[in-house]
């Protein structure tokens, strides 16, 4: 069953009345529907080409939030052979809002981590809807340290509306666990790769995505801070969310402009959520490209390369 988000209203109902011309032909009530049908698939394809064409900030938050888009788990099935999971921070407990392991892309052996939300009420409370506590930070510091000592790539993706603010989280040093995070994806001299798949929220994202290379689906945000925070903190008002969203420029297209992105991975009209495995395949695409332009580089060059990359966000701006 399709999940539709609120602007995608008017084509719910075209094609639900699709459906039901469908429907009733399946039911032998001897009704030749299909010219009519397919009329209104036809309709229904237009104007979900014009929805998605015109996309603002918040609807495309929206859509990177749809509860059907393809998680981490979906991509490391669909991408990863002999993936070998690996848990546990060696200190607290073990963050299910975090995965990763050993895995092979193309044959290329590689170090996988990403956030999961999980897909249904059950594993998304399980999952803690994506938002790691200080021990998923920790584990995945573990495994780029991991990966680094065997000259393994690290492949991060990023789904997180940013990581989980409760009282416990704090008192066991999410702050420092995300520094230290963030600290680790600077140091190791291994190629660093990550795809923004959904959401990036905030420090919880850049821990994960202080990479080498940075991809982002068509319709994925990445930003400092969420929009419905944004507009709590500035208008005292979350209900200003449509405005904060483009305050932030949080958008796929806005962040290649400002050098925070490296490229933008085209997602299937309507969304991944409308046909996953056109986007799994072309997420596997993108990754296995950004790592090949790394290949050339040594310990010494790819820890350059990263450092300089984010010193130098925003320089052009200063410049100017």
């Amino acid at each position: 069953m399709t999940n539709y988000l609120d602007f995608e209203k008017p084509l719910a109902e075209i094609e639900g009345k699709a459906e039901e011309l469908r429907a009733m032909a399946r039911a032998g009530e001897g009704v030749d529907v299909e010219d009519e049908a397919g009329a209104l698939d036809s309709k229904a394809a237009d104007m979900l080409r014009d929805l998605y064409k015109t996309l603002t900030p918040w609807r495309k938050c929206q859509v990177a939030r749809h509860p059907n888009r393809p998680h981490c788990r979906d991509y490391i099935e669909a991408l990863f052979a002999e993936y070998t999971p690996l848990a546990g921070d060696r200190n607290f407990a073990d963050d299910h809002a975090v995965m990763g392991g050993l895995a092979r892309l193309n044959d290329r052996p590689v170090m996988v981590i990403g956030h999961e939300k999980g897909n249904d009420t059950k594993s998304r409370i399980e999952h803690n809807f994506g938002m790691a506590r200080p021990e998923g930070y920790r584990k995945a510091i573990r495994l780029m340290e991991m990966a680094d000592k065997f000259n393994l790539p690290v492949v991060t993706l990023v789904d997180t509306p940013g990581a989980y603010p409760g009282k416990g989280a704090e008192e066991r040093g999410q702050s420092e666990a995300i520094a230290r995070a963030t600290e680790k994806c600077l140091q190791i001299g291994v190629p660093l790769v990550s795809v923004i798949i959904g959401e990036g929220g905030s420090g919880g994202a850049v821990a994960f995505a202080s990479a080498n290379r940075v991809a982002m689906l068509e319709h994925s945000v990445y930003s400092v801070i969420s929009p419905e925070g944004c507009a709590s903190i500035l208008w005292k008002d979350a209900e200003k969310m449509r405005e904060a969203a483009e305050a932030l420029r949080l958008t796929a297209q806005d962040l290649i402009k400002l050098g925070v992105a490296d490229r933008i991975i085209d997602e299937p009209m309507g969304g991944a959520h409308r046909d996953p495995q056109v986007a799994i395949k072309a997420v596997g695409t993108a990754i296995d490209a950004m790592l090949s332009e790394l290949d050339a580089k040594d310990r010494a060059a790819l820890i350059k390369d990263r450092r300089e990359k984010f010193l130098g966000l925003g320089a052009q701006g200063l410049a100017g």
